[in-house]
């Protein structure tokens, strides 16, 4: 069960609605993509799924979601544990500055993990996971600095992975690298589904139509559409989604 419940969100920075009544669910072992104009609510309804904007001050929030059946905003919710399992992978790579095998490690250590066996092992495993074990194996005590920029975000997704979640929040991973790089990622996307539950915000289309199994389309903090993805960009029920999908604004 790695399932996410969306119920009558509400969310206000200060005085500014920024989402409007928004309710959806994102079935297990699936990749949700979140589609719309800069803006519009993509990213701060993926950042409401791990509680990312607790930290931002004077905001608001109303309604409920819900990962694993579990209300994630309930009073005595421990963060940590819910960062725990649900992971987040920023758009721009933020590997630690520490060797390749630390950056993995670290997550394992912080959560009390001490069996150095275990704990190479799990690097190894989320490192094939990424598929980025061939690419690394030879240089794990090298600073995490040393790789490209497409290696270093498939390091962020296994630090990600380290830790066991079940649910992978991606904010426009590949935008920041160039199309070989994004197609690894859309891959192990793909690949990662069979084991997580995947919400990803993307500018690129083709991108979303790739790689989700569903699409969710949203305009001034509304989500004005969620279907299958093939339904989302070949028969929209709304007029706002075919124009935005067919490039006529945003």
């Amino acid at each position: 069960m790695n399932k996410i419940e969306i119920k009558d969100i509400h969310f206000y920075y200060g005085d500014f609605h920024a989402l409007k009544n928004i309710s959806m669910n994102v079935e297990p072992n699936s990749v949700v993509a979140f589609i719309g104009p800069s803006g519009c609510g993509k990213t701060t309804l993926l950042r409401l799924i791990n509680r990312m904007n607790d930290l931002i001050p004077n905001t608001r929030l109303s309604g409920k979601i819900l990962v694993d059946g579990n209300d994630i905003y309930q009073k005595g919710v421990a963060i940590d544990r819910l960062r725990k399992n649900v992971g987040m992978v920023f758009q721009r790579p933020n590997p630690f500055p520490k060797s390749i095998y630390e950056n993995i490690a670290y997550g394992l250590r912080v959560n009390g993990i001490r069996n150095e066996k275990f704990i190479r092992q799990r690097v190894e495993k989320t490192l094939q996971d990424a598929a980025l074990w061939e690419e690394v194996k030879d240089k794990l005590k090298k600073s995490a600095f040393e790789l490209s920029g497409g290696q270093q975000q498939r390091l962020c997704i296994a630090r990600a992975m380290a830790i066991s979640p079940s649910v992978l929040l991606m904010d426009e991973p590949a935008s920041a690298l160039d199309p070989v790089a994004t197609a690894k990622i859309e891959e192990l996307v793909r690949e990662l589904k069979k084991e997580y539950t995947i919400v990803i915000v993307t500018h690129n289309m083709q991108q979303a139509a790739r790689i989700s199994d569903k699409t969710a389309y949203f305009y001034l903090g509304e989500m004005i559409e969620y279907d299958k993805t093939n339904i989302i960009f070949t028969n929209p029920a709304k007029e706002s989604t075919q124009n935005y999908i067919t490039g006529r604004f945003g």
